[in-house]
């Protein structure tokens, strides 16, 4: 007989997989509870359950009386970031990233707390176990959403989540070259780079690490967009 680790792990992969094969937009409803149950033959409870985990992981989110929906959970209306996706393009939002998060994993070094170093190996530790692509870009995100909570500054915070929401519409869905991510991404070792700097409190080292990531990002993002 399956343990409840086994069962859980099992309703986790069918999720996963489901949710994959419908290929859902970033803030696109998911179908509803009941249909979901009924489709992949799973209680309540156990969809519950494993929606949570995809919740955490920040794949999905839910709004009471309106259902669940694709991604992770905004800070602003949908009206709003359709407006900003719209009038966005790829290279907009790169040459934004490129201006906020050196400066960002600046101060990071400088005001960060043993706890939010803590989240940022727990982050790079997550992202080298992911086991598919969608799970990776989550912990990839969740790594610099916490290089920015570090600063422990609301403000930067704040504009931080709004270009993350748009820079994360324009890479949803992405077309990789693998269907998993590859053992050796070089992201790995950047992130590496970039929380040994924060950690070691060394400000400008910090800046320049997350600067080389970006620009190795943008070469990647770049070459994807070509192939589309």
């Amino acid at each position: 007989m399956a343990s409840n680790a086994d069962a859980e792990t099992s309703t986790l992969t069918m999720l996963r997989e489901f949710l994959a094969d419908q290929e859902i937009a970033l803030n696109g409803r998911l179908p509803p509870e009941r249909q979901l149950c009924a489709e992949l033959g799973l209680t309540r409870g156990r969809l519950r359950k494993a929606m949570a985990v995809l919740e955490a992981e920040g794949q999905v989110w839910r709004h009471v009386g309106r259902g669940t929906f694709f991604g992770p959970r905004p800070i602003m209306n949908l009206t709003d970031i359709e407006y900003l996706n719209a009038h966005s393009r790829p290279t907009e939002v790169m040459e934004a990233r490129m201006a906020i998060e050196p400066q960002l994993a600046k101060l990071a070094a400088v005001h960060g707390t043993p706890s939010h170093f803590t989240e940022l190996r727990r982050c790079i530790k997550l992202c080298k176990s992911a086991g598919e692509w969608r799970v990776y870009e989550s912990w990839d995100n969740n790594f610099h959403q916490a290089v920015a909570k570090a600063t422990c500054n609301k403000l930067l915070i704040s504009l931080f989540d709004t270009l993350n929401i748009v820079r994360r519409s324009t890479v949803w869905g992405q077309l990789r070259s693998t269907k998993l991510p590859p053992a050796n991404h070089a992201s790995f070792e950047e992130h590496d780079a970039i929380y040994e700097a924060i950690a070691a409190r060394d400000a400008e080292a910090a800046s320049d690490r997350m600067r080389e990531h970006l620009r190795t990002v943008r070469t990647r993002t770049y070459a994807a967009m070509e192939k589309i």
